[in-house]
């Protein structure tokens, strides 16, 4: 059997076999954590661990209610057998003040990246105010560790320069390859390998961090495109900004003039890590895409008021948006912001539909495979633009209309099939079909080393099988088209 065709076996054993990989942390927090006081002695503590059999309980408030820190066995077991801790010594005085702190509603995909950074077990989640809603620990979060991540997590936090960064992120990336060859799951390998180049880019930006002077104002890096919707494969460059919040409207000039040379030496020190400079330069360092928190927003509007093919097109990058390093506040609020607004602007909606609708599957009303003219790659498919795109388009189009949150392809179609309540298994199979063009994309560009060539096939190159697989998934995508269509028009 060929190294495609034992591909093509992989590929059809793990059909439905994925898992959500952004779903919300407020999902994951099934059942209520053991609440103390501060004044609650580490004997009747010990006493609850044993009987429910837990490893962490959080000191509350007894007034207020809000968590105050954590206590957990490890530590208590430690106090007590090496320290000449007493059993009834109050846990506040050995509980873990400020413990890692996420409001219920954020990704769980944020909530991994941080707690691999900060090497911590366990996780508040809050409310916007302040309130507990539960405790979860990495069992919760399976899925960054997975596939020997330990090793690499490590060399990232140790790497001192940007040298020893670029040699980390080429160890992901063949870490990454050779669990794709070995049958992971496409969906679990591009959140594993987007976790793992969030820790990359944030240790970059540390590094570079160091070096400048930067304004004392909340800032954010923030992710777009394919790293936005956490699909970035082997073949991806680019594509991020820069959210700041000045002390006053007027002085955001000022503040993005002392950002700038640091954003271009992250873009930089980004490139040499094997991350590619956006060709079309939509990267912080350009002084276009860094920008205050309102002028953001200001874009955010007018191009949700005024749909012209620029701002179509923006929306293909821009509306993936996510934060990456720095204060996620801000950028929590931007996307509130338009999950409120997006759903108003019919005009824009109705451009998107339009737009996501010009160009139809590569497959004629026979079951032929269909190509477009280009000269260099004759007989070829494009699987980005004449694959993936259709799946892409229709979910963040369906988010937009429904105020989702989240911004990975297969968890909007999943939340929009919720809102939209339709037949799981219509749903499965788009997700599925989408999955599978992307294995594919990803096998070309492990494949080639041509840049121009990372996202094309030939059909005949395929075995019959994987002919047949491929047919089957841009019928799938000729479907979802033709739902855009009757709820969009056109």
């Amino acid at each position: 059997m060929s190294e495609t065709e034992s591909q093509g076996v992989e590929c059809a054993g793990l059909m439905g076999a994925e898992g959500g990989s952004q779903d919300l942390l407020r999902s994951l927090a099934r059942r209520q954590p053991l609440l103390v006081d501060p004044g609650t002695s580490l004997r009747e503590t010990l006493y609850h661990f044993s009987q429910d059999h837990l490893d962490a309980a959080v000191v509350r408030d007894p007034v207020s209610g809000l968590p105050l820190g954590l206590i957990r066995l490890r530590d208590m077991l430690h106090v007590i057998g090496f320290e000449g801790g007493n059993l009834e010594d109050p846990v506040a005085v050995h509980m873990q003040g400020a413990p890692l702190t996420l409001t219920a509603d954020a990704p769980a995909h944020r909530a991994r990246v941080m707690m691999a950074k900060r090497g911590v077990e366990h996780l508040l989640l809050v409310e916007h105010d302040g309130q507990l809603v539960g405790l979860i620990n990495q069992a919760d979060l399976l899925g960054l560790r997975a596939g020997g991540a330990e090793g690499l997590i490590a060399a990232i936090k140790a790497a001192r320069d940007v040298k020893a960064m670029a040699l980390a992120a080429d160890r992901v990336r063949r870490r990454g390859a050779e669990l794709f060859h070995a049958g992971m799951g496409v969906e679990t390998l591009c959140a594993w390998m987007s976790g793992l180049n969030d820790l990359i880019t944030m240790r970059v930006i540390e590094l570079i961090e160091d070096e400048h002077d930067l304004p004392a104002v909340p800032w954010c890096w923030m992710a777009f495109g394919s790293e936005g919707r956490l699909e970035q494969t082997f073949a991806t460059d680019q594509d991020n900004g820069l959210l700041f919040v000045p002390p006053a409207p007027e002085q955001a000039e000022s503040v993005r003039a002392a950002f700038l040379p640091f954003a271009h030496a992250v873009n930089q020190a980004l490139h040499f890590c094997g991350f590619a400079r956006c060709r079309g330069n939509i990267m912080a360092g350009n002084p276009q895409w860094c920008l205050s928190d309102e002028e953001w927003r200001g874009h955010f509007r007018a191009w949700l008021r005024e749909p012209e093919p620029e701002a179509l097109l923006h929306a293909t990058i821009f509306f993936d948006f996510r934060p990456v390093y720095g204060s996620d506040e801000p950028v929590d609020r931007l996307r509130d912001w338009l999950s409120h607004s997006a759903p108003e602007a019919t005009r824009f909606l109705h451009g998107l539909a339009e737009q996501s609708l010009g160009i139809a599957p590569p497959i004629g009303w026979a079951g032929q495979f269909l190509f477009d003219r280009n000269r260099d790659f004759p007989h070829t498919i494009d699987l980005k633009t004449q694959g993936a795109r259709f799946f892409m388009d229709a979910a963040r189009l369906w988010a937009l209309r429904h105020g989702i949150w989240a911004t990975s392809t297969t968890e909007r179609l999943r939340q929009a099939a919720a809102v939209k309540r339709r037949d799981p298994e219509e749903v499965a199979a788009e997700i599925e079909s989408f999955l599978l063009i992307q294995r594919f994309r990803i096998h070309q560009q492990l494949a080639t080393q041509d840049p121009d060539a990372v996202n094309r096939v030939n059909p005949d190159d395929l075995n019959e099988l994987h002919r047949l697989m491929l047919k089957e998934a841009f019928k799938q995508a000729k479907k979802i088209q033709a739902r855009v269509r009757q709820e969009f028009g056109g």
